[in-house]
């Protein structure tokens, strides 16, 4: 079993078990057996429901597309805030926070530093809670730009790839993500989840299960100074995610909060991701966008 993380061997090697057991260890160090998922309704920014329906059960409200220019921005994420207020409150629970957008799409939008500052304002006084990605392959400098979010009132929490830059100094670019990923840490702080998997796969050279689930390893040994490693429920399917959570991750993203009942209760999508993690013989727990724990993980 190897002793130090060296992150080319790690991705070279094909014994794929001890590199598992190498970040399960890791990963029940930090965290146990407690495995997190959430459940989140989508808002699109090109069409925001005028009502929610009645069966959502959602732990955030996030906001998915890129808005048109700041004023979009701020109407959506104003319209998405009282959309999560108003089902809180018939439902008689706290109110799910609303997030959305990435980082470097409300960067771009914004023109000047002071503009993006005064976005991330507005977004605030919106209602608007937490900025949902900042991709690390596209944004090379985002340091600033991530303060600047924090000191307008806004969560900064979670790290994503869009897609795995291509090798450059022949450093393999899953290497060089997570590494990324630690050094943005290192420098800025903050961050409470990583998601390494990249969320546009490649047509040219598109990834097998096996390098999904190393590349979750791999983060996840390398990456420590980040608490939690988080798979894509829809995005990378039930199946890979469970072997990703025997692999270092341990949080769960993108559980539908709207079950159509077309499959019955045991079928539900809430069901299904507690009998997946159950299955990995994890211990399952339902969390909200403030990754706060939800106190029934059942309802």
């Amino acid at each position: 079993m190897m002793t130090t993380v060296d992150p080319s061997s790690i991705l070279s090697t094909r014994n794929l078990i001890d590199v598992g057991v190498q970040a399960d260890d890791v990963r029940r160090r930090m965290h146990g057996i407690r495995t997190t998922f959430v459940r989140i309704f989508e808002v699109h920014t090109s069409a925001v429901p005028s009502a929610i329906p009645s069966g959502v059960v959602a732990g955030e409200f996030r906001i998915v597309g890129r808005p048109a220019n700041p004023d979009a921005a701020v109407a959506i994420a104003e319209a998405t805030a009282a959309l999560a207020k108003n089902h809180a409150a018939q439902r008689k629970e706290l109110f799910p926070p609303t997030t959305g957008f990435s980082l470097v799409e409300l960067r771009a939008i914004s023109g000047t530093d002071a503009e993006f500052m005064s976005l991330c304002k507005q977004l605030r006084d919106a209602g608007f809670e937490s900025i949902a990605e900042v991709a690390l392959d596209r944004l090379d400098d985002a340091d600033d730009a991530i303060i600047a979010a924090r000191e307008a009132g806004l969560r900064v929490e979670r790290l994503t790839v869009e897609t795995l830059p291509l090798a450059a100094n022949g450093v393999d670019p899953r290497v060089a993500i997570v590494e990324r990923a630690k050094a943005l840490q290192e420098r800025v702080g903050g961050f409470k989840v990583f998601a390494p998997l990249p969320r546009t796969m490649s047509i040219a050279a598109p990834t097998t299960g096996y390098d999904d689930v190393k590349l979750i390893a791999l983060a996840r040994l390398v990456v420590s100074n980040i608490d939690s490693i988080q798979v894509d429920w829809p995005l990378y399917g039930p199946k890979l995610a469970q072997v990703a959570l025997t692999m270092g991750a341990d949080d769960v993203d993108g559980i539908a909060a709207l079950d159509p009942g077309l499959l019955g209760t045991r079928r539900s999508a809430i069901e299904e991701i507690k009998g997946n993690i159950v299955a990995a013989s994890l211990d399952p727990v339902e969390r909200d966008g403030r990754f706060q724990p939800v106190a029934d993980a059942g309802h």
